[in-house]
């Protein structure tokens, strides 16, 4: 019997490949930044949503390849507070926020103070996802998930200048948006985050409605993205609230035995 062969060691420069769809959602999140300065709101949301592709892109490849590392995964959270952190905020701040500054002194300070708020819930936010990876429940995330939260401001921002409407016309409107969302993102509420937990050949498997509403909501991105991000983003920043009155209401209906 001939001995075998051993293999030889896999190389290192794999680990490149998640990297770069890293470092593309965080090149997007910086191009929104630059795109919002200049008044380009509309290339500015669109980068944040392709931040957001990246985004869940990268962890898959890690994953499909088992390149996942520690360096990865503080990489990847660097670059989430760039994409989905710093840019919906100033995004927000360009477009609308620095507005307020047209009611007086006060009110804008309000304006880039409420742009801070989003940013730092966004860091809290993922500090305190990375900090409980381990430990939570993978079918839910505690909290709106700052891809989430920035979807929300961006198709808000993306579908309001669409539809011509100025940022200082909706300046209080934009201010809600951005308070309410940086709140989502560290309160306690659970929000589901599609990953089945179950194991063995029924793992992950979704009924076959949920795939016709996937298609319709294809249809309906292809056909007006940003109305149809900003009603698919509301309605999931909204389930948190909804599941949790729902849950409560149950469990006040139960008597005990």
């Amino acid at each position: 019997m001939e001995p075998q062969t051993p293999m030889p060691p896999r190389g290192r420069g794999i680990y490149l490949l998640p990297n770069l769809f890293t470092t593309g959602g965080l090149f997007a999140g910086f191009f929104a930044i630059i795109a919002a300065s200049q008044g380009r709101y509309g290339a500015a949301c669109i980068a944040i949503f392709v931040a957001g592709v990246l985004d869940g892109i990268d962890g898959r490849v890690a994953r499909l390849t088992n390149t996942q590392s520690e360096f990865g995964v503080q990489y990847d959270s660097l670059a989430d507070l760039i994409s989905f952190g710093m840019a919906p905020a100033l995004v927000m701040y360009h477009w609308a926020l620095m507005s307020m500054k047209l009611d007086g002194v006060t009110l804008g300070k309000v304006g880039w103070l409420a742009a801070f708020l989003y940013a730092a819930c966004a860091a809290l936010r993922l500090a305190r996802f990375n900090s409980q990876v381990g430990t939570v429940d993978k079918r839910w995330f505690i909290g709106l998930a700052s891809p989430a939260a920035a979807g929300l401001m961006a198709s808000f921002v993306w579908t309001c200048h669409e539809l011509g409407f100025a940022g200082e016309e909706l300046r209080y409107g934009a201010l809600a948006v951005t308070v309410i969302a940086g709140l989502l993102m560290v309160s306690r509420l659970r929000y589901d985050s599609f990953k089945g937990s179950a194991s063995g050949p029924k793992a992950d498997r979704v009924p076959f409605f949920a795939l016709l509403i996937a298609v319709g909501a294809l249809i309906a991105l292809w056909v007006d993205p940003p109305k149809t991000l900003l009603v698919v983003s509301t309605l999931y920043a909204l389930s948190g609230p909804v599941l949790w009155y729902w849950r409560r209401h149950d469990s006040g209906r139960v008597s005990p035995a």
